[in-house]
């Protein structure tokens, strides 16, 4: 009897040891969580990528979609490959979600939640390359490698569900339609199924630096953009008598003039933006002054407060313009047919880059992440960072022993297929690492404890 009550203080005490000194605890948490471990996991995600068959199975994937390309909230066809996809991996999916989207679930399924998104949509170009993988659908091509990006991402998923131990938490994998213009990841946050990430990871190739390579920069990385659509209404008449008439073209002219002046004039020359007039579209013959002239075009910044200015502008150019040439005029920011979106900028969050740095790092080398400016491209990526912090990098692809790619919306576009061993690593390192910090941030530490107990 007295043995078993010295015994049952020492368990007693034993207890109240550890309430009070967490790193007993702590001893048996997984050593990928010390920095070790971290640093480890993106080389060892980087070889499981690079084994054959797993490089055979992504390049597959991105040949199909690419000789099956479809426009925004068309993507039907891809939706249907990426769901087989998720089935055979044995990844839980919500479809579809605003259209043709997918977000699949790999881990524990409990928070915290972290995003990988690919866009999967296609451009309206006809493809030039010659190949055995060429676009069968007349009009559209994968000009702008969202085939990789859907690839990358689910190479991803198959790294993730090979580690599903090194897991502390769930990774969203984002299929979005309709990046090119269709404001698609908007959709997707208005559906709700993206309420709980707390963090998103994009990416985009890059066909101008070499693979192997990253290219990022925290804070503003492209620029936010809108469209807009305008009529000039005049009096038609013959082009002899012009008094007689009201000429919407002189009128149009003026405005397109009068609009350089909003970037030349009125911006401040340190805070980049663009104002171009890429239609004008009025008359039909040599001598007969129409009835009215449409202009359109795009505006672009890197700050939200910017583009609502000139929005704003570009409508008071359009109508006063008009007006001094006894014209009247209306300006749409928006098609009954197809919304033209007032994109936000993409905005890199400054912890998330800190978080790149050290995973790309890990991984590349520190000399294989470099620094890049911004660029006046827009991304509808923005709108998930305007919901919850985001981070989007461009990835290289480009062989320096092999001829210079071509650029993005090219009709000879093509991918380095060597490009999809790093994405698909990237992407599952970020995240895996991601929920191990986020795991260990919640976890207690010496001296934070309360002694009620």
């Amino acid at each position: 009897m007295k043995t078993s009550m010295i015994f049952s203080k020492l368990v007693s005490f034993a207890l109240i040891l550890q309430l009070l000194n967490p790193t007993v605890v702590l001893s048996s948490s997984s050593s990928l969580s010390s920095s070790n471990g971290l640093t480890e996991i993106p080389k060892k995600f980087l070889d499981f990528a690079k084994r054959k068959e797993v490089v055979d199975w992504m390049v597959g994937i991105r040949r199909k979609i690419h000789e099956n390309p479809e426009l925004g909230y068309e993507e039907f066809e891809t939706s249907k490959l990426i769901r087989l996809e998720l089935d055979k991996l044995g990844i839980p999916y919500k479809y579809p979600v605003s259209v043709t989207g997918i977000v699949g679930f790999v881990g524990t399924g409990e928070p915290p939640f972290v995003a990988i998104r690919a866009d999967m949509d296609a451009l309206p170009i006809q493809e030039t390359v010659d190949w055995e993988h060429k676009s069968k659908n007349p009009g559209k091509m994968h000009a702008c490698g969202h085939d990789a990006h859907v690839s990358m991402v689910l190479g991803a998923a198959k790294i993730l569900k090979q580690h599903l131990q090194e897991l502390k938490g769930t990774v969203v994998l984002v299929f979005q339609p309709a990046e090119e213009g269709g404001g698609g990841a908007k959709k997707m946050l208005d559906a709700g199924v993206l309420d709980n990430v707390d963090a998103i990871f994009g990416l985009h190739v890059l066909h101008s630096s070499p693979i192997g390579t990253v290219a990022c920069k925290p804070g503003p990385v492209l620029a936010g953009s809108g469209l807009f659509d305008a009529v000039i209404s005049g009096k038609g008449g013959h082009a002899a008598i012009p008094q007689h008439s009201i000429d919407p073209i002189l009128a149009a002219s003026n405005v397109v003039v009068s609009l350089q002046h909003l970037v030349s004039r009125e911006a401040d020359p340190l805070d980049s933006q663009v104002v171009t007039v890429a239609k004008f579209q009025g008359g039909g013959a040599f001598n007969v002054i129409p009835d009215s002239v449409r202009i359109g075009g795009t505006f672009r910044a890197f700050s939200k407060a910017s583009l609502i200015q000139l929005k704003k502008r570009i409508e008071e150019v359009i109508k006063g313009q008009a007006a001094v040439q006894r014209c009247s005029a209306t300006v749409d920011f928006y098609n009954t047919k197809k919304p033209m979106l007032f994109f936000p900028p993409t905005v890199n969050d400054k912890d998330l880059h800190e978080h790149f740095l050290k995973v790309a790092g890990d991984m590349l080398g520190n000399d294989k992440v470099k620094d890049m400016k911004p660029v006046m491209g827009s991304e509808d990526f923005a709108f998930y960072q305007e919901a919850f912090p985001g981070y989007f990098f461009f990835i290289g692809m480009q062989d320096e022993n092999s001829p210079k790619l071509s650029s993005v919306h090219n009709p000879n576009f093509t991918i380095n297929e060597d490009v999809l061993p790093y994405g698909a690593a990237l992407h599952a390192s970020l995240v895996t690492t991601y929920l191990l910090e986020a795991e260990s941030k919640l976890r207690p530490t010496e001296g934070n404890l309360h002694d009620e107990l």
